[in-house]
């Protein structure tokens, strides 16, 4: 049994109050009794345009918001998966890195989002967050006192091969911290949650951030924690704050002995390509 919250944020353009309201929130969870807490990405800021993200990135072993959540660690003896910030690679790219420290305020393990936000939604919204990030190529199954957590971010939930790599890989427990945009995130949040915690016998837990940021964006909210069956455990509204459960983790081996699909998967030839007709869709 392990209790674990996530945080949810409104972050801003301001890295130092933006690390200001994430350490209330997550020295307040740990006052409720949390083990592992996780916060959303883009945790340090949120911000609109590249040269807004390139000023205020810096390399990991002189980033702030990497000291600042080591020590916030080692006072509050938690586990600390901080869902992402913004981590210069060189002159022109930046990670969208996710990192788990331990209560000693050790990295314990990294990851860089692997899919890339390139996006026209219909409502007018466009995001193209390959032309500021660098993709990861590497998934990551991070070990903790309570099994394999799998590290993804944000718009890795629709990738679900991915997930199913993490499962496979010993994760039992799923991390999606997010900054999902209002449209998808009314029409898709929910269902894609469930749908890759039923599909890998896994527990999800997706902290997310919420509200108005800089340039107008809107973002959905609604942290969720799901068990793996698909059932929602817990879930935040549209503010920032914090969700907290209790999660038995031996529900996984469960569920995955009465659906076993993990142990069911088969190697496959893929189908041939099939040629677009005039309107973009098979002839």
């Amino acid at each position: 049994m392990v209790r674990i919250a996530c945080v949810q944020l409104n972050s801003g353009p301001d890295l130092d109050a933006n690390l200001a309201a994430t350490a209330a929130w997550i020295r307040a969870a740990r006052a409720a009794g949390a083990e592992l807490i996780a916060t959303p990405e883009n945790t340090g800021w949120m911000v609109q345009g590249r040269p807004k993200a390139l000023a205020r990135a810096r390399v990991e072993s002189e980033h702030p918001g990497v000291a600042f959540f080591s020590d916030l660690a080692r006072e509050t003896g938690a586990w600390l998966l901080i869902g992402s910030l913004g981590i210069r690679l060189d002159d022109e790219r930046i990670a969208n890195r996710s990192l788990l420290f331990d209560p000693d305020g050790r990295i314990a393990n990294r990851y860089d989002k692997i899919h890339m936000f390139d996006v026209s939604l219909p409502g007018g919204e466009s995001y193209c967050e390959s032309a500021t990030f660098k993709p990861g190529e590497t998934a990551i199954v991070a070990d903790t006192p309570w099994g394999g957590l799998g590290m993804t971010i944000c718009y890795d939930l629709r990738f679900s091969a991915l997930f199913r790599a993490l499962a496979q890989g010993g994760a039992r427990l799923l991390a999606v911290p997010a900054a999902f945009t209002v449209p998808t995130g009314r029409a898709h949040w929910h269902v894609l949650l469930r749908a890759r915690a039923i599909e890998n016998g896994c527990f999800v837990i997706a902290p997310a951030q919420c509200g108005v940021h800089d340039g107008g964006r809107h973002t959905y909210g609604h942290s969720l924690m799901i068990d793996p069956w698909g059932e929602v455990i817990a879930e935040a509204g549209d503010m920032p704050g914090f969700i907290i459960a209790d999660l038995n983790l031996a529900r996984c081996d469960e569920v995955r002995d009465m659906v076993p699909s993990l142990r069911h998967d088969r190697v496959f030839t893929p189908p041939a390509t099939i040629a677009k007709g005039p309107g973009g869709g098979a002839p």
